[in-house]
């Protein structure tokens, strides 16, 4: 009988940690999944950024000499992401493409002009910046005519930065919410050791003595439950770039590695300073106040 009620009481507690883990598992994976996208928000908000650009149109007769150097100087600016240029032909048979038909013959000759596609790189897509840049490109002698689309730079930009402020309410609220849940999780674990906790202190075990173990196994559960919650997040990681490769192709795998070590870091964190306070709760705590 005795020995029943022993693996009784070990199956209870080890119920209890895989709850524990569980919880504190499945809150971590939570918050790291809205760090992958946030962490990709970002990138994709630089890649629509960095696709908007300049249509710079070029004047009739200039010779390879002149493009070369526009071209070369352009490449030197700093707000320069990449440059495309497309040939009079090049235009023509684009046109045709799209219309359908030959517009060069009907017409008797090619009315378009050779241009260059000018994309920014994305700290310089913003309309303060726009505007001194197509100030500077219409100095050009060889240059006819700019066009930028001011107003889908303007709404992107302020798209971009309305998401990125929702999601930043978002994730500050998460993560007090992750922070209470373990921290609840780990103090009801706590709360079924309470006699064990009060009967070691009154056969004379100091605080420190009986904090220890307790401190011990909750930053052993946090870390096991950070491994938990990495896997889940490689899950989901695997399974974006099965489905979505430019979504997740956009990244250095090198954030990620930094969100792990921020994961680990939390879950042994707030497991240990969770667990710290709720042992230190039920030492203070009377021997009436228990039950």
């Amino acid at each position: 009988m005795a020995k029943e009620q022993k693996q009784a009481k070990r199956l209870k507690v080890r119920t209890t940690y895989i709850s524990t883990i569980i919880s504190t598992s499945l809150v971590l994976f939570l918050l790291g999944l809205l760090a992958i996208t946030l962490i990709n928000a970002n990138s994709l908000s630089r890649y629509v950024k960095e696709n908007i650009g300049f249509s710079i149109y070029l004047n009739e007769g200039i010779n390879a000499q002149q493009l070369q150097t526009l071209q070369q100087t352009l490449q030197g600016k700093a707000y320069t992401n990449r440059l495309e240029y497309t040939s009079k032909a090049e235009a023509a048979k684009l046109m045709e493409e799209e219309l359908g038909e030959d517009f060069v013959d009907f017409l008797g000759y090619n009315p378009l002009m050779a241009s260059l596609d000018l994309y920014l790189k994305a700290d310089y897509a913003v309309p303060s910046r726009i505007s001194e840049i197509e100030n500077e490109l219409q100095r050009s002698p060889i240059v006819k005519e700019v066009i930028v689309q001011k107003d889908l730079i303007a709404e992107v930009n302020e798209n971009i930065n309305k998401i990125g402020l929702v999601l930043l309410v978002f994730s500050i609220l998460l993560l007090i919410v992750v922070i209470a849940l373990i921290n609840n999780t780990i103090r009801l674990s706590i709360y079924s050791k309470r006699f064990l906790i009060k009967t070691m202190q009154l056969v004379g075990a100091t605080s420190g003595f009986i904090r220890r173990p307790f401190v011990s196994r909750g930053i052993l559960n946090g870390l096991i439950s950070s491994v938990i919650a990495i896997l889940l997040l490689l899950a989901v990681i695997y399974s974006i770039r099965q489905n979505l490769p430019e979504f997740i192709d956009l990244q250095n795998f090198n954030v990620y590695l930094g969100l792990f070590a921020l994961v680990v870091l939390m879950g042994i964190l707030i497991s240990w300073i969770s667990t710290a306070l709720a042992v230190r709760k039920f030492l203070r705590i009377q021997s009436g106040d228990l039950y």
